[in-house]
């Protein structure tokens, strides 16, 4: 079990206060707005938990009767922010099929909001069962917890004496602040005054041959690759090789490039129509297999929820302690009801322009909404074992949108004749699959976070109830930023292949990975169009990492390829997978440090390490949000002034030494994300003498 502080449960502290409410969602709309950007860019987005719960500290330290219990609050409810906004894997879909020309607002709001609160009802009756029960570890909930415990162990040491907690306390604040500052200046210079370049390829052909060398300076995509850590980071290089080394020189030595096209043209044409469904091939096998290995997890985990729906709601929250109580029975169903209410109002909302007749746009609605909630409710059951088992951060959000775009599809074919022969049918029931798809990948998205939070708040003596209507509120805060966030950023970028405008740079559009992704499946299914061949050479491709990956866990225990992560490193843009695959070796390099030093002083790596990895969390952390948030500011101005470079001082002649300054800016942030985390792993440094 964590080693943590836990409240006793005949203990009443305020938990669920106004000020707690009012920073969660301060914090959401911040974690939300920075997770969508850096979704539509990578297919990415990070865990809002721990930057959340080390915020809340760092503010509410400043009220006296604060504890760790209103801390945990907070962050309960922005965690909403990082798992709510995975919705953007599908929803972008619907533009850039140009169904939809923006992202209307109560549609939006509807689907994130219902089927994320939903995610939070359906495992519910999964707490007793798998949190309190069960010996899963849930790495992300205990992590969270032990921040909390230190938070708190750190205001509580010497409440007479100030000087000694308080810069204890302040440094995670400080960690976030400094990445998120150097981030933002370094963003604005790159993508508003357009001084420093955002990126930088070399290409050479050898014989008709041609080779792209990439390298990306995004600071938010180094802090990403930190995050994400060596295994995965070299398996997205994997991916380059495959997509960069291997699959555009044979594909260029095999045709002619036309008259007029340079080599950059002409090899990057042939990565967007060809080499990316090889990508798309090994995306679908990586998330079929993930999902199959879980079999037994999932199984367990829908008898975990069925076993629970059958015991009484008013039984479990009768006379039992504080911090065992959930949401009663009939809150659940009443509130469960009027969400399925509120589909039901969207869904026919979405429906309202088809050419059909009231009964079977009705009917259509009954499907959708049929299968939203019951797939839902079984991805729920299977995503929050998932989670408790792997974490979060590695459960497969994008194969259980992959299985329900593919499921949504064949149902539609089988029951939407009167769509499909309606006018422009098959384009309304593309877009209806995807419109259901969304609500399914809400539902689990937040189920994959809830049992996380109720573990965090398990571990630290909170009140289930409370947290449950924390993230009840944290859905819909997060639901309302995501509808203008995305419509900023489309307004300002495009998505994919879609531009809402013309004579837009091509090179700064959000490539929205997963949701164009989901959009060539779903129409590929109903318009036999897809690219088979180089799907059947990426799902062949994607067989044969598994059997390398199954060889490596025999022979190798560390190393290992992830097949997902292979597909998204061949399917990304080369200067985004390759500023990630260099904060994962950053992540490396500094772990073998950090072993070298604790070895040389006679500690144990775990404990040596506590300190500065956190250290390296945050501000990993602090610089992907702060790129974020500019990202986004940058969409605003753009949109507002009708003009990609509004803020530009320089005229692109400049372009070249551009790329030279962007590339030393980002070699000095990596340095100094070094000199910042190993400082504190320094025997002799006061900083470290004082967080020990």
């Amino acid at each position: 079990m964590a080693r943590t502080i836990r409240i006793p449960a005949e203990v009443t502290l305020p938990e669920l206060t106004f000020r707690g409410v009012l920073l969660g969602a301060l914090i959401t709309v911040i974690f939300t707005a920075s997770n969508v950007f850096l979704g539509l860019k990578v297919g990415l987005t990070f865990s809002s938990a721990i930057p959340a719960a080390v915020i809340s500290m760092s503010v509410l330290r400043l009220f006296k009767s604060a504890n760790i219990l209103e801390n945990n609050m907070v962050q309960t409810q922005a965690s909403a922010a990082g798992t709510l906004s995975s919705i953007i894997f599908v929803l972008p879909a619907l533009v850039v099929m140009g169904h939809w020309q923006g992202f209307p607002f109560w549609q939006t709001f509807g689907i994130c909001a219902a089927g994320g609160m939903l995610g939070v009802l359906f495992t519910i009756p999964l707490r007793n069962v798998m949190v309190v029960q069960s010996d899963l570890p849930y790495p992300e909930g205990v992590a969270a917890a032990e921040i909390l415990r230190v938070g708190s162990a750190e205001r509580t040491q010497d409440a007479g004496d100030k000087a000694t907690s308080a810069p204890a306390a302040a440094s995670g604040m400080g960690d976030i602040v400094s990445g998120g500052l150097i981030a933002a200046v370094v963003s604005f210079s790159a993508s508003g005054l357009r001084v420093l370049g955002e990126g930088v390829s070399g290409w050479f052909s050898v014989g008709s041959a041609v080779f792209r060398l990439p390298m990306g300076f995004s600071l938010a995509l180094l802090g990403a690759g930190y995050l994400i850590g060596i295994v995965a980071g070299l398996a997205m290089l994997t991916g380059l090789v495959i997509s960069w080394g291997i699959a555009v020189p044979i594909l260029t030595s095999m045709g002619q490039m036309p008259a007029g096209q340079s080599l950059a043209q002409y090899a990057s044409g042939l990565w967007s129509s060809q080499v990316r469904f090889i990508g798309a091939g090994v995306i679908a096998v990586g998330a079929i297999w993930t999902l199959a290995t879980l079999l037994g997890p999932l199984a367990s985990g829908l008898k975990a929820s069925f076993s629970a729906l059958t015991q009484s709601g008013a039984a479990r929250n009768g006379n039992i302690p504080r911090t065992e109580r959930d949401l009663s029975a009939a809150w659940i169903s009443i509130v469960t009801l009027v969400l399925v209410a509120i589909l039901v109002f969207t869904f026919q909302t979405f429906l309202s322009g088809a050419a059909l007749s009231a009964p079977a746009i009705w009917k259509l609605v009954a499907y959708a909404v049929l299968f939203a909630f019951i797939f839902g409710f079984l991805v729920a059951a299977a995503c929050g074992y998932m989670a408790g088992l792997v974490g979060s951060s590695t459960s497969p959000i994008s194969g259980v949108g992959i299985v329900a775009i593919v499921l949504v599809s064949l149902l539609m074919l089988v029951l939407g004749e009167e769509l499909l022969e309606a006018q422009n049918g098959v384009q309304m029931t593309i877009a209806l699959a995807i419109f259901t798809t969304s609500a399914v990948v809400a539902v689990a998205s937040i189920s994959n976070d809830n049992l996380q939070d109720l573990k965090t708040g398990w571990l630290v003596g909170a009140t289930p109830w409370r947290q449950q209507v924390a993230l009840l509120i944290g859905c819909v805060v997060g639901a309302a930023v995501i509808s203008p966030v995305l419509e900023l950023l489309y307004n300002a970028y495009g998505f994919g292949d879609a531009m809402p405008r013309a004579g837009m740079d091509p090179a700064q559009t959000l490539s929205a990975p997963q949701a164009t992704l989901m959009l060539a499946i779903s129409r590929g299914i109903f318009t036999h169009q897809l690219n088979w061949t180089m799907i059947l050479i990426g799902m062949a491709t994607g067989i044969g990492l598994i059997v390398v990956d199954a060889i490596m866990k025999r022979t190798c225990r560390v190393a290992r390829i992830p097949v997902l992560a292979v597909g998204i490193g061949i399917y990304l843009p080369p200067t985004v997978a390759a500023p990630i695959v260099v904060g994962a070796l950053l992540a490396w390099v500094l772990e073998r440090a950090l072993r070298r030093r604790a070895a040389a002083v006679g500690q144990p790596y775990e404990a040596f390490s506590d300190v500065p990895n956190r250290r390296g969390v945050l501000i990993a952390s602090g610089l992907i949000v702060g790129e974020s948030l500019v990202g986004v500011l940058m969409a605003a101005i753009i949109g507002a002034a009708g003009s990609d470079a509004p803020l530009a001082l320089v005229s692109e002649g400049f372009t070249r030494t551009a790329s030279f300054l962007g590339l030393a800016v980002f070699v000095m942030v990596a340095v100094f994300f070094w000199r910042r985390v190993m400082r504190l792993a320094d025997p002799l440094s006061e900083s470290n003498q004082a967080s020990r």
